[in-house]
Formats: structure tokens, sequence, C-alpha cells
């Protein structure tokens, strides 16, 4: 039974535990949905929706932490918030991403960083920024049994290389490179991709090459799932909005609303009133 005034998502009660597996037995069958937490109530509220992954993503430097990018999320970042969402003890899959410079550097270090995040933090997978590139490192990870979810096409980690926030993908060239990116994902042994910030064309020829789900931020609806960011969707980051990102319910301006009701009640005495006080 759910806390009374608690809404949850159908079925609820009946989820059992979502695990890499089944994420990949959805490839081209129902759409896989994720939504970032960083946080223990989060957490719980993405939970109790039924979503299929918990994605607790570097981006918490922007939205949280309030960094202008995500180059400056470190280890012990990531490992302090991924733990707060493990104890909520969600039935959705817990994909932690390993920030900038954790890995990419050497397949010794990648293995040490993604390790931390499965053993002290207790996330189930880890998500990486890269293709080709990384793709010894993730077939090292898959080796120690550490589930992987790859990341190619617009890598935030990588926007001082691209010159800032850009779409990737446009020319037929860099398309070509994205799907090789995607493929060696896959042949890393990834048991799914994030495709984001790349043509809808190209994310879903690239949903159709591959044997492996793939999960869009900006990359159109033909991939096998997609992801948001829980700030974008609800208003809670206000510094700006993504294009692909859709308002589902405006939290930021109710928040406002409610914390100037609040003050006004202060000032001209209404609160606390008698129901209020012991």
């Amino acid at each position: 039974m759910g806390t009374p005034g608690t809404k949850r998502g159908p079925d609820a009660d009946e989820r059992r535990k979502v695990t890499t597996t089944d994420i990949l037995s959805r490839k081209q069958g129902e759409k896989i949905v994720s939504v970032t937490a960083y946080d223990y109530p989060t957490a719980k509220l993405v939970d109790s929706a039924g979503i299929d992954i918990i994605l607790v993503g570097d981006s918490l430097g922007m939205v949280v932490l309030g960094y202008p990018d995500t180059t400056r999320v470190t280890m012990d970042d990531m490992v302090h918030h991924t733990a707060a969402v493990a104890r909520a003890r969600p039935q959705a899959l817990v994909v932690a991403d390993l920030p900038f410079l954790a890995a990419g550097v050497s397949v010794r270090d990648t293995i040490g960083h993604a390790g931390r995040l499965v053993r002290e933090a207790g996330a189930e997978a880890v998500k990486l920024e890269g293709g080709v590139r990384i793709r010894e490192e993730i077939r090292a990870l898959v080796d120690c049994q550490i589930p992987v979810m790859g990341h190619v096409g617009l890598t935030p980690q990588s926007i001082h290389a691209f010159g800032g926030f850009k779409i990737q993908g446009k020319t037929q060239e860099a398309a070509e490179q994205v799907l090789r990116d995607a493929i060696a994902v896959q042949e890393g042994g990834a048991f799914a991709v994030v495709l984001e910030g790349i043509p809808s064309r190209l994310g879903t020829r690239i949903t159709h090459e591959l044997d492996i789900p793939t999960i869009g931020i900006g990359a159109g609806p033909g991939c096998d799932g997609q992801v948001l960011v829980i700030h974008d969707m609800l208003h809670l980051f206000l510094d700006f909005t993504p294009k692909f990102a859709k308002l589902y319910a405006d939290v930021g301006d109710m928040t406002c609303a409610a914390l100037t009701s609040f003050r006004e009640e202060v000032r001209d005495g209404r609160f606390p009133a008698e129901e209020h006080c012991y």
C-alpha cells in the first residue's frame, strides 16, 4: 500500500525490479522510459510513477550544483548522489554516470571508478560518454560484471572539443561517425546506448542498425526509449530549457508562488495559525 495521499503508477505494488536484461529485451518493443534523479525523495517520486530507469546523471553539475557545464563534476559528487538515490531502493534500474576524466584515460582507472559507483554507491550500471575511443574500456567493464550504458552524439563532457552544446551528426560524414560510435558501444558489450542531440533521421537509422536499445534525448521519436532531466520537464532549472525538453508541470512557478504566499503570511501574521501550534 502507498502512503496516504501519494499517487503511484499503475500496478506499482506488482512491479518487479527492472534489470539490464529487461532493458535489452525491450529492443523494438515497449518503449523504455528514463528520468534523472539526484537524491532520495526525487528517486522515490520517479519510481512511484513506474519509470524504467533512474539515471543519476552528471547533469547534476548544472541543475543541482550550479556549474556552467558537466566537466566540473567529480567522482565524489557522483558517489554521493548515486548513494542517495540507491537508498530509495527503487524498482527502476539505477544507472550512474562516470564523470569527466573518470573514463577514457586508462582501462584500469575506468574500472576503479566504475567499481566505486557500484560498490560504494549502489549503482546497478554505469554510463560512459564516447564511442570508438572507449570501446575497450566498455569491454573491460563488462568483463568485470559491471553493466554499461553508452552515450554518443552530443556528449556534454566534450563541449570544449565541440565548441559548445552543438547538434552532432548534421553532415553525412559526421552522421557516419556517430553511427560508428554507436556500433563500437554495442561491440564493447553495452546493454543500451543514449543518443543525444542528433537529427531525428539519424536517431531512427542508428536504432534500426543496432541490436541494443537506443534511448534518445533530442534524437527524435524513432529511438527505443526516451530520457529527460527531471529539472527540465518540471521547470525546476530556471537558467534555460533545452529545445528537446517538454514541460510536463511547471513546478518551478508553483514553488515560487508557494514561497511568496509563505512570505506574505509570515509577515502579516497569518502563519502560524492556531492549527499549526502545540
